[in-house]
């Protein structure tokens, strides 16, 4: 604990950086591209959801340079991730594609099939340079598939910080990896550098984020949780980590000023899915998909624009290919942001824009078979439906066993303890299932069994409280939303939507195996589902 006094030393280097971020804010606009393309910064925080930025309103995470990238280029309201979880949704933006067009890298820590082509690969032929710092790709396995590496690029995570201010906070020094990168790179080719950052994802050192100086004073509780002291507490050691990957960005950009190749670069800021809270990562609810987006750089028209069309980050590989100037390769999903890049207006812009898609499958080993919780979603500007395919499972992994929450003497098994164990094990979620019969609507919606369509106005309901699946009078909207989910699924041959849905059951899982019953090799297919 006594490393925080750093984040109050950290108070002075923001003010140094922002003083550089202000030049960058007040270059030209309209100042054309130096004789190559432009770089691409790629930063990408672990289980952040929107709206948990200052640029958004949200005083309790401090995010200077976020806001300062907002205020540079583009802050995006709406932007959507393609599943509420971190390897299928990089798998998404890498490759352009919903995860139900990836197979295997669709579903959580499996395979990533090579013949699958990434957006990093086409900027490498076309002559970037590659590296990441952080989490790329992950987790999963992707040497059995073929890469040679991550699919990202080439790794540098060597850098180190002796010490961090929490147990939490990764050691990894990603600005000074960042600064070997570019000392490695050609001085005449343009880079993708990918920032994968640890933080926000669990654990939490407890209490780190008052002992910070965070304080509860603005803190906007979401309603699906308890508004407790503990879920406060717990909050803030997350506004923490969320504060700890910004100054790491801030550092960044100082390292490309010095290098004088900060106003050829093209900063994205975002996150994979949704905190690890209830109700959020994991679940195809807003606070699961919907997260941070903020871009700048020499291809953005105006500045400190805010625009509300819906964005997907799978639409992020046609972007960064557009900005290369390379050709879009066969199968991407998603669609350029290059209009909203160049008009100056803010608002919604596209027209065409009318609904963004998520899906998920298996997330963790939390059901007896290893199965998962298939279930797909549409997002208008108004509403979010979502269809469970399975609502006989439990969402969120099955309850732990009343006899035995052991490893039952099984060899490299992880214990069941708590049950749910699609949810991040957290103070949040142990208060949650000890004081249910309290809290009995908030543990309903986000631990017990679900309908199989559900219904909810964003609007009116951005927490998703009010399921109105059920409402006669929202049965028109339901059946539309309903009729254009399946149409694009059908178009984009979601096994799902026939008799080969089960495929996704049979994938192997790498990460850890609990002693759920029925089938549980870790890196196997189970064959009990695998395609006759």
């Amino acid at each position: 604990m006594e490393d925080l006094t750093l984040f109050k030393k950290i108070g002075l280097v923001l003010a140094f950086l922002l003083v550089v971020l202000s030049s960058f804010q007040n270059q030209n606009d309209a100042k054309p591209l130096t004789k190559r393309q432009p770089n691409i910064l790629f930063a990408i925080a672990d289980d952040q959801s929107f709206p948990h930025a200052s640029a958004y309103g949200q005083s309790t995470f401090q995010t200077p340079i976020f806001d300062s990238i907002a205020a540079r280029g583009i802050l995006f309201n709406n932007a959507f991730v393609a599943a509420p979880q971190c390897s299928p949704s990089r798998a998404a933006i890498l490759t352009g594609k919903q995860i139900w067009q990836l197979e295997e890298a669709g579903t959580h820590s499996s395979f990533f099939p090579k013949k699958f082509p990434v957006f990093t690969d086409a900027l490498e032929t076309a002559g970037y340079t590659l590296g990441f710092t952080g989490k790329p790709w992950g987790p999963g396995n992707f040497t059995d598939s073929g890469w040679k590496r991550n699919p990202v690029g080439s790794e540098y995570n060597s850098q180190k910080f002796e010490k961090v201010p929490t147990s939490g906070i990764s050691k990894t020094d990603y600005a000074a990896n960042f600064n070997d990168f570019l000392k490695d790179k050609p001085k005449d080719k343009p880079f993708f550098f990918w920032y994968g950052g640890q933080e926000p994802h669990r654990e939490y050192e407890e209490g780190s984020g008052r002992v910070a100086g965070l304080s509860e004073k603005d803190l906007k509780v979401p309603t699906f949780l308890p508004n407790t002291d503990l879920v406060k507490n717990d909050l803030l050691d997350y506004a923490l980590e969320i504060k700890w990957f910004d100054t790491q960005l801030g550092k960044m950009l100082q390292i490309l000023k010095e290098a004088g190749e900060l106003e050829n670069t093209i900063i994205v800021v975002t996150a994979d899915n949704g905190m690890a809270f209830p109700y959020a990562k994991a679940n195809l609810q807003e606070y699961g998909t919907h997260v941070p987006l903020a871009i700048a750089g020499p291809m953005i028209t105006g500045k400190n624009r805010k625009v509300d069309d819906l964005i997907s980050l799978i639409d992020l590989a046609p972007t960064f290919l557009d900005v290369a100037g390379i050709k879009h390769f066969e199968g991407i999903s998603g669609k350029t942001l290059m209009p909203i890049f160049k008009s100056p207006k803010s608002g919604y812009i596209d027209a065409s824009r009318k609904y963004v898609f998520s899906g998920r499958e298996r997330h963790t080993h939390a059901r007896p078979d290893n199965l998962g919780y298939p279930a797909r979603a549409i997002r208008s500007k108004e509403y979010l439906y979502i269809k469970n395919l399975k609502p006989e499972r439990w969402p969120l992994g099955d309850p732990a066993p009343e006899i035995s929450t052991s490893t039952n003497g099984v060899k490299g098994m992880k214990p069941i303890l708590e049950g749910y164990e699609d949810i991040d094990d957290s103070p949040t979620k142990t208060f949650m299932i000890k004081e249910k019969a309290t809290y009995a609507s908030l543990f309903k919606i986000g631990f017990e069994k679900r309908d199989s369509e559900q219904l909810y106005d964003i609007k009116k309901d951005p927490f998703c409280l009010n399921d109105l699946s059920n409402s006669e009078k929202m049965k028109p909207i339901l059946q539309k939303l309903s009729r254009e989910l399946e149409q694009k699924l059908n178009e984009q041959n979601d096994p799902r939507m026939t008799a080969d849905g089960d495929i996704f059951d049979s994938y192997p899982r790498f990460g850890a195996m609990r002693p759920f019953d029925g089938f549980k090799k870790q890196g196997k297919y189970n064959p009990k589902y695998m395609k006759k």
